[in-house]
């Protein structure tokens, strides 16, 4: 008999995987241009900007290597394969753009302690060249952001750079027009700030499935009242729903059925089943059939 079910189904990762080569690629060209760019221009704005495309690239790529962990079969010891790798790389995406922001302040301070002249028509022309890849990049994403927490998380990186491009190209240009070399430390402490609240938007969610949380959009609730409108049922508990990747929410329930109708267990489960797969998205669920007064002798319950 078989006991098992196959979740090494294609994720909404797997589906983007020729998206994130091409961001990849695209972000790459970017980052060298930047660095280029900024050591011949000496902008600690064009470094911080630099740093964050670096960044952001070193995130897509463990976001493919993610991608194609998740989309290995799953196995006896694994049962649900390795699809969680997509959510611990949008967790590392996320402290990698903390740690990144850190660097950036203390370089801040030490503009303005110690300022550099900088050029601001480099500054702005390679700035610009970032800015147009970036919104291609996100172009690319965009569609994907919307099905994968690991896309997304690679589509925010993009984001936050592109708004990063236009500050810089702002900077360059008052630099260029003022001579006040500072505008262009202010710029890169602005980018900082830009950073932060996607990050921290990015690891909450992360932390959010790895803690088995109920979906955010699932209320368990509505799930056991549903469950209870079948007139075969008396009651529901036991009841769980967490995420194993983005796009893959699972369920499980203790369900108490009248005696007459545990006959025909086969009906039941593909009702009930209907039931969740239809109005609450979830493909996966386990769910036990019980006779009234079987829970007394189950032990530890949740309600």
């Amino acid at each position: 008999m078989s006991i098992g079910h196959d979740h090494g189904h294609v994720t909404a990762g797997t589906a983007n995987r020729k998206r994130l080569v091409l961001v990849l690629g695209m972000m790459l060209a970017v980052a060298l241009v930047q660095v280029i760019g900024a050591f011949y221009g000496s902008s600690l704005a064009l470094f911080a900007d630099a740093g964050h495309t670096v960044t952001d690239s070193l995130g897509v790529a463990l976001a493919l290597v993610a991608v194609w962990i998740a989309a290995k079969p799953a196995t006896n010891k694994r049962t649900f394969g390795y699809q969680r790798a997509e959510i611990l790389a949008a967790a590392v995406n996320a402290l990698v753009l903390f740690v990144l922001c850190g660097f950036i302040v203390m370089e801040a301070i030490k503009r303005f302690q110690t300022p550099t002249e900088v050029s601001g028509p480099t500054v702005m022309a390679v700035a610009a060249f970032g800015l147009v890849l970036n919104l291609a990049a996100m172009f690319v994403l965009r569609s994907g952001a919307k099905e994968s927490l690991n896309v997304k998380g690679a589509y925010l990186e993009v984001l936050s750079d592109a708004i990063a491009s236009a500050g810089v190209i702002v900077g360059g240009t008052l630099v260029w027009l003022t001579g006040w070399n500072q505008i262009d430390t202010l710029i890169s402490l602005a980018i900082a700030a830009i950073i932060v609240p996607r990050a921290w938007f990015l690891l909450r969610e992360a932390v959010h499935i790895l803690l088995e949380a109920t979906p955010r959009d699932m209320d368990l609730a509505e799930v056991r009242s549903h469950l209870l409108s079948h007139p075969s049922v008396i009651d529901v508990h036991d009841l769980h729903a967490w995420t194993i990747t983005s796009g893959v929410p699972v369920m499980s329930a203790h369900v108490v059925v009248k005696e007459e109708d545990l006959k025909d267990t086969g009906r039941m489960l593909d009702e009930l089943h209907a039931c969740l797969t239809g109005h609450f998205d979830v493909e996966h669920s386990t769910l036990q059939l019980e006779p009234p007064g079987h829970a007394d002798h189950e032990g530890a319950r949740h309600h």
